[in-house]
């Protein structure tokens, strides 16, 4: 058994603030907010990463984001949200967890967290390529 601390809460041996269980999927909020109200959806079972995320966990785990971010408006008086996973990098949990942040416009958060860049000419192509292979590879 995995002991993650969202297997601990999953197993009822942590408290927190849920806002959605089924046999599939919890959500609680997150006890270090972006903002009030910002709520981690994760799989019961334990998977560590989307790639891990089998596929008859696919549309509850996202079934449910997308509630709860439908949610945060009428809840919260929200514009909108941002939804988010980590993937290994910047994953404090090494439990598959959606962030569902509620918005507004001017509350200080600036899109993506990174500086962006540019591509260099025809480097744009040849990334859209590369992944496009990779995609048609076996066990992709």
């Amino acid at each position: 058994m995995t002991s993650d601390i969202f297997c601990q809460i999953i197993a009822g041996e942590l408290a927190t603030t849920e806002v959605w269980r089924d046999d599939l999927v919890v959500a609680f909020l997150d006890h270090r907010p972006v903002f009030k109200g910002h709520v981690l959806v994760c799989p019961t079972r334990h998977v560590e990463t989307l790639l891990d995320l089998p596929d008859e966990l696919v549309v509850p785990l996202f079934s449910a984001a997308r509630s709860i971010a439908a949610a945060m408006g009428p809840a919260l008086g929200a514009e909108g949200t941002f939804v988010a996973i980590n993937n290994v990098v910047s994953q404090s949990v090494p439990h598959l967890h959606v962030h569902v942040v509620p918005r507004s416009k001017g509350d200080g958060l600036r899109g993506f967290f990174w500086p962006r860049t540019r591509y260099a000419d025809g480097e744009e192509a040849d990334h859209a390529a590369r992944i496009r292979e990779a995609l048609t590879r076996p066990g992709q």
